[in-house]
């Protein structure tokens, strides 16, 4: 599983995302929580996933870039939402892929470029 270092996390989650992402790392029980993935399909923009459907040890975590976490489905559907026009508002079109990648790339190399200073 991948997270993108800049993830989304809704109000209701708040101050406490590292905390929640730590818990779904570790298989920690949390019934309310759904994460957001960019899709397994590529016909699809985002698949919003229930924490506990993550405990699975065959769900296939690989190659799950999670870009957002939220409590509660509808809280989860309405991040998705402003997740999509975010992504929308900064480039015009609607490659959410292509778009996270991108940036993780970008935020991996300025890592690297600070480490080096």
């Amino acid at each position: 599983m991948i997270w993108y270092k800049e993830f989304y996390a809704g109000e209701s989650i708040g101050y406490k995302k590292e905390k929640v992402k730590w818990k779904i790392l570790h298989n920690a029980g949390q019934l309310d929580i759904y994460v957001i993935a960019l899709s397994s399909n590529p016909h699809n923009l985002l698949d919003i996933i229930s924490s506990i459907e993550l405990m699975q040890k065959a769900y296939p975590r690989q190659d799950m870039m999670v870009v957002g976490i939220d409590k509660g489905y509808d809280n989860a559907v309405g991040l998705a939402g402003r997740i999509i026009m975010d992504v929308f508002q900064k480039t015009g079109n609607l490659n959410i892929r292509e778009y996270f990648l991108e940036q993780q790339k970008n935020i991996r190399r300025r890592s690297i470029w600070k480490s080096f200073c």
